[in-house]
């Protein structure tokens, strides 16, 4: 199943493992089934830790790493392969003793959940979001035996997906009921299950001492920006709903200069990786409401705790731009989507739409075009925006069809899923009806700013607005990265805007160091 560079790596991985690992393994005569067997054994023939049984499970083909000490359980419903081999992989290596990247709190809060917690998560294997979730999951299931999650193939359980509705990805379950959809972190579970875990969390937020800096956000710019305090021994801390931002959710990266190639998730990780290295205080899962002056500048979060410092930097980054028509929002996760690698493999076969006719739009269009049966690419403008070669590249595919100087007015559903789209011709003034399975929205960003009207000044689209040193309206507040007035968005200019806030602020310190020690005390 593996080639010989693949199976020389797993044997040096599973050199890690501490103790017996056993696989169980549910399989009959097809391929798929005879694939996962194959894979089975070449992970048994990469270490003596590592035993084989064989069983007639309720899913087949499916595999459970189980930890025989204390009787955890990992499932793997399918062929982990694509992004979740690295899942199956941490999965070998956390029920075999290796060490966990959590925080100790994180690891007893986990081993102290009563009940029993049935997780199942259906995965595509394209999705570059999902393996996060499956390996937040398979961390608590590896430490607590009270809870099991089961990854799942949703291209290959597709009476599954039907009878559970599922048409957007990671779909989480727990004990048979809609647990989350899309990206969810071991904290943000916890604090689902444990309800008081949020408030112990603010209250121990509150009692922290006041920074040098304060990062709001955790994408490229807030990365670089929190590397370049610390290194200049300032006293730094990160604020962040999910480390990564945007490019967690971005597949292939070929303009990051020195790097070649590379994907959104492996580039998160070595950002995160490389803010470690330093004595930066991140503080995930945690979203910031409000700003205001008493002193030092004083930073309110959702959960209700509150960070002081001395100076702050705006990383917060945008997300998705919505349609904002009729029917969006009730049909989203249902057939209204964001991520065509995510989800695209959810509608082979059938008919969808892409709303963009920008790179993201045309590149989207192409790659579901080898999955579903037929797209069709919505342009409001009277030409795409794509580049030439991407056009070109569209336009030779024999499945898709480009409208231009189309405004979408209604997404179309039966109260369970999207059967079609609205939309009017802007040179006809005729409306027009698509019957289709889903509808990709690939229209651009939107700053993520809201919380910040008022407070500092920001362009008529949500920007906030910089100077050459990232300096915001407010002296001693900086912002940097696709938040900002920034004309061009792209993760190399995030990260340097971030060293360039980085150093604003730093400036800034050191040139009011007498009244910021005034105002502290």
């Amino acid at each position: 199943m593996l080639d010989a560079n693949v199976k020389n790596q797993l044997k040096t991985y599973l050199q890690n493992l501490k103790r017996p690992v056993e696989l169980v393994v549910s399989a009959d005569d097809s391929k798929k089934s005879q694939e996962l067997a194959s894979l089975a054994q070449d992970i048994v023939d990469s270490s003596a830790l590592v035993t084989l049984s064989k069983v007639q499970g309720a899913r087949t083909p499916s595999m459970a790493v189980i930890n025989p000490d204390n009787n955890s359980q990992i499932t793997f419903a399918g062929l982990p392969m694509g992004h979740e081999f690295t899942s199956l992989v941490l999965a070998l290596l956390h029920s075999g003793g290796h060490p966990l990247k959590l925080d100790a709190d994180v690891i007893e809060q986990i081993k102290q959940l009563s009940g029993k917690f049935q997780f199942e998560t259906y995965v595509s294997l394209s999705c570059q979001t999902c393996p996060e979730v499956i390996q937040a999951l398979n961390m608590m299931a590896a430490i607590n035996p009270n809870i099991t999650n089961v990854m799942i193939d949703g291209a290959l359980f597709q009476d599954e997906v039907a009878q559970r509705n599922i048409l957007s990805v990671p779909a989480v379950y727990l004990n048979g009921e809609p647990f989350s959809v899309g990206a969810i972190s071991v904290v943000e579970i916890l604090n689902k299950l444990d309800t008081g875990a949020a408030s112990r969390k603010a209250e121990a937020l509150s009692q922290k001492s006041a920074f040098d800096v304060l990062v709001v956000g955790g994408g490229p710019a807030g990365a670089a920006a929190a590397i370049y305090a610390a290194r200049k021994g300032l006293v730094t801390g990160i604020v962040a709903d999910k480390f990564g931002g945007q490019v967690a959710e971005t597949v292939g990266i070929e303009n990051f200069i020195s790097v070649s190639k590379t994907e959104g998730p492996k580039l998160v990780a070595n950002l995160e990786s490389h803010v470690h290295d330093y004595d930066v205080d991140i503080m995930a899962n945690q979203k910031a409401n409000t700003l205001v002056k008493e002193g030092l500048f004083k930073l309110g979060l959702e959960s209700g705790a509150s960070l002081s410092s001395k100076t702050i930097l705006l990383a917060t980054g945008a997300r998705w731009r919505e349609m904002n028509v009729p029917g969006e929002q009730e049909y989203r996760g249902k057939g209204v989507a964001y991520c065509p690698h995510c989800d695209g493999p959810l509608f082979k076969g059938k008919r969808v739409a892409v709303i963009g006719g920008g790179n993201s739009g045309i590149e989207a269009a192409i790659d579901l075009a080898n999955i579903v049966e037929h797209v069709t690419v919505l342009e409001f403008d009277v030409s795409l925006r794509a580049d030439e070669v991407l056009q070109r590249k569209a336009k030779s595919m024999g499945n898709i069809t480009i409208i231009t100087q189309a405004l979408t007015t209604q997404v179309l559903g039966d109260g369970k899923r999207v059967t079609g789209l609205s939309y009017t011709d802007r040179k006809s003034g005729q409306s027009h009806e698509v019957t289709l399975a889903g509808i990709f929205v690939q229209i651009g960003l939107v700053p993520n700013t809201e919380w910040l009207r008022g407070v500092v000044e920001l362009t008529p689209r949500g920007e906030i607005i910089v100077d050459a040193k990232g300096q915001t309206s407010i002296p001693g507040v900086f912002a940097a990265g696709d938040a900002t007035n920034s004309p061009f968005k792209q993760i190399i200019i995030a990260m340097g805007s971030g060293a360039t806030a980085s150093l604003g602020a730093f400036d800034y310190l050191i040139r009011h160091t007498d009244e910021l020690a005034i105002e502290q005390s």
